[in-house]
């Protein structure tokens, strides 16, 4: 598994190459610098690609769920690059449709949360666990080859918050497997913020830069290979 390297948006988190110095002296990417999303930062452990896309489909897909703890570990480490006072945040995984989530039978972002929390809280961080502060009001299509209009269309009015008074005025930690173009990322965030959360980060295991092709798998890859042909 390989962490992220290099220069990167100290906002969105995207790989640099053309950017702009930002107030706080970071430098930002000509996306950010013309529109800011609505989260305030978005931190990922590694890109998408290789073993750890592997990992993370050994959980979504084939249910293995010990894969949840290392994912969750890597979260952890993601987190922590925010480089933040951790103190009251409130940590929201990004809510699966109830519908998918019967079928899947777990939501993969809350399993990794709650390890990731676990793990900053045994490091002193006062994080708390809230999954039922987002919800996901209606199942949404596969955003895999949609333009950037159709994904803000495909998610709005996708997310609600059912319990505003509980965000009222706290800083709220968003999480997620993957950060793929941002969109899902940017519309719970401002779902958040409307019902009252004083600000919002995001992070996630993952994340997929635009531009780059992906690293292929290695051992994981083999391994499953080789199954296949025993079978």
């Amino acid at each position: 598994m390989h962490a992220i390297d290099g220069e990167l948006c100290f906002v969105c988190g995207e790989r640099l190459f053309h950017f702009a110095p930002a107030s706080e002296g970071e430098s930002i990417c000509g996306m950010c610098s013309r529109a800011r999303p609505a989260y305030m930062r978005a931190v990922a452990y590694g890109g998408y690609d290789g073993e750890l896309r592997e990992l993370i489909h050994l959980l979504k897909y084939e249910n293995v769920r010990p894969a949840a703890e290392l994912l969750g570990g890597y979260l952890a480490q993601a987190i922590r690059s925010l480089h933040v006072d951790l103190t009251a945040w409130k940590v929201v995984p990004v809510p699966l449709h109830h519908a998918r989530r019967r079928q899947r039978g777990f939501n993969q972002a809350e399993l990794m949360a709650r390890t990731a929390v676990r793990q900053l809280r045994s490091a002193g961080a006062t994080v708390e666990m809230r999954a039922g502060l987002l919800e996901r009001r209606r199942p949404t299509s596969s955003q895999t080859g949609l333009t950037n209009h159709q994904r803000r269309a495909n998610l709005r009015g996708a997310f609600f918050a059912p319990r505003p008074a509980e965000l009222q005025n706290h800083p709220i930690l968003l999480v997620d497997d993957v950060f793929t173009t941002g969109t899902t990322a940017a519309e719970c965030s401002r779902v958040l913020l409307r019902a009252g959360a004083r600000m919002v980060a995001v992070a996630t295991v993952a994340r997929v830069f635009k531009g780059e092709p992906a690293r292929p798998a290695g051992f994981l890859h083999a391994a499953n290979m080789a199954k296949g042909a025993e079978a």
